[in-house]
């Protein structure tokens, strides 16, 4: 038998399944968090455009909720609910403020919870 003074290297396959299951946790994170993100820009965007509409000022609080909901809709936005929304009206001063949070089953009893809060503000005081 010929004795190497050299030592083996290399990984063990308890190194390698523990690696891969590593690789599997972050990716599924990973894709659990874009679509999140992805609604989140969909609702500054919608709150972006109505901050854009000249006739804002004009609008009446249940016709801001209404054009945000067909928003929502279109951008198939379901997170946010009606009770989410606040719209504070003073003659031409608007600010609506969106505050909602989702949470995604991730594995087992894990989930994710992301919170998110926007507020837009149009008009003078």
């Amino acid at each position: 038998m010929n004795l190497s003074s050299k030592r083996q290297q290399g990984l063990t396959l308890i190194s390698i399944v523990f690696i891969l299951g590593l690789i599997g946790f972050f990716v599924l994170l990973t894709l659990k968090i874009i679509p999140i993100y992805s609604d989140h820009g969909k609702v500054t965007s919608a709150l972006a455009a109505l901050k854009e509409d000249p006739n804002l000022a004009g609008f009446s609080e249940t016709e801001i909720r209404t054009s945000l909901s067909k928003r929502f809709n279109i951008n198939y936005v379901y997170d946010v609910k009606n009770e989410d929304i606040t719209v504070v009206k003073h003659g031409n001063y608007v600010k609506v403020d969106i505050e909602y949070e989702t949470v995604v089953k991730l594995v087992g009893n894990l989930s994710l919870l992301a919170e998110f809060h926007d507020t837009i503000e149009a008009g003078q005081e």
